[in-house]
């Protein structure tokens, strides 16, 4: 695998071959996943969860990203590093630049992710003019799950997918490079990808997206409780962690993952 940017994401999207994401918050999962060719490692702050222990991911500060990020950033030669911006990180455009610029100097990643649509316009321009990389993230918003009342499906009513839909194309002008579709119907997630020329990574979103991304101890059987549908345990049917991931990575650039069973309609 060769150094990854968002110039090859948007080659690969251009010419129709898919590209495989996964989060890791440490040096040893980050270098597994590098070996086995993930070409995009999330910092997420999903690490709230998995990671602290915790019921959702607004407890996360910027340190804490800035930290995990440096874990992972530091043994990567090839990858490309994408890290969230955390709740309450990015209320106005300026501050957002600020952590932005921490997660880049400090935490050595190559993009940020920042949750929301029309509201994160003018930020998402902010940051593309100032050569940040920014991936936006539409769907279930992990960050406002408080506000929509938990984790549900995003964009069944007609008018939410229009909005979602809306949404991307406006966050494309602006600026940002790649967009993250969480747990939204299949059928909209197909019909985003074929309307943006940005690739667009999916989770819980269908196979029609451009890329998958999953959280990496998913994938390991190590979720707590139930796991999600659109979660596959990668271990069970392999014998080592990085066999684990060479499967996830295969199955997704093949698009034999997701199936209809890891999808919503």
């Amino acid at each position: 695998m060769n150094k990854i940017t968002t110039t090859t994401l948007k080659k690969m999207k251009a010419s129709g071959e898919k590209f495989a994401c996964l989060t890791a918050y440490d040096a040893s999962f980050a270098i597994a996943q590098e070996n086995a060719e993930v070409e995009v490692i999330l910092v997420g702050d999903s690490l709230g969860m998995v990671v602290k222990g915790q019921s959702s991911t607004l407890s996360v500060s910027m340190d804490e990203m800035v930290y995990h990020t440096a874990n992972v950033s530091r043994v990567c030669q090839k990858s490309l590093i994408m890290s969230d911006l955390p709740f309450a990180s990015d209320i106005t455009k300026e501050q957002a630049y600020s952590n932005s610029a921490r997660l880049i100097s400090e935490g050595g990643a190559h993009m940020v992710k920042i949750e929301g649509g029309t509201t994160m316009l003018e930020t998402v321009e902010f940051l593309s003019q100032r050569g940040v990389a920014v991936c936006s993230h539409l769907g279930l918003l992990p960050q406002s799950v408080y506000k929509v009342g938990g984790y549900r499906i995003q964009g069944r009513a007609p008018e939410e997918a229009e909005q979602i839909l809306s949404d991307a194309l406006a966050l494309e002008k602006a600026g940002t490079d790649i967009l993250l579709l969480e747990c939204v119907p299949a059928e909209l997630a197909a019909r985003i990808t074929a309307s943006v020329e940005i690739p667009v990574i999916g989770i819980g979103a269908g196979v029609n997206c451009d890329a998958q991304v999953l959280v990496c101890y998913d994938i390991l059987g190590l979720t707590s409780g139930t796991p999600a549908s659109f979660v596959k345990n990668f271990l069970a049917d392999t014998h080592s962690i990085q066999e684990a991931f060479e499967a996830y990575v295969k199955q997704v650039k093949s698009g034999q993952f997701p199936t209809d069973a890891h999808t919503f309609n």
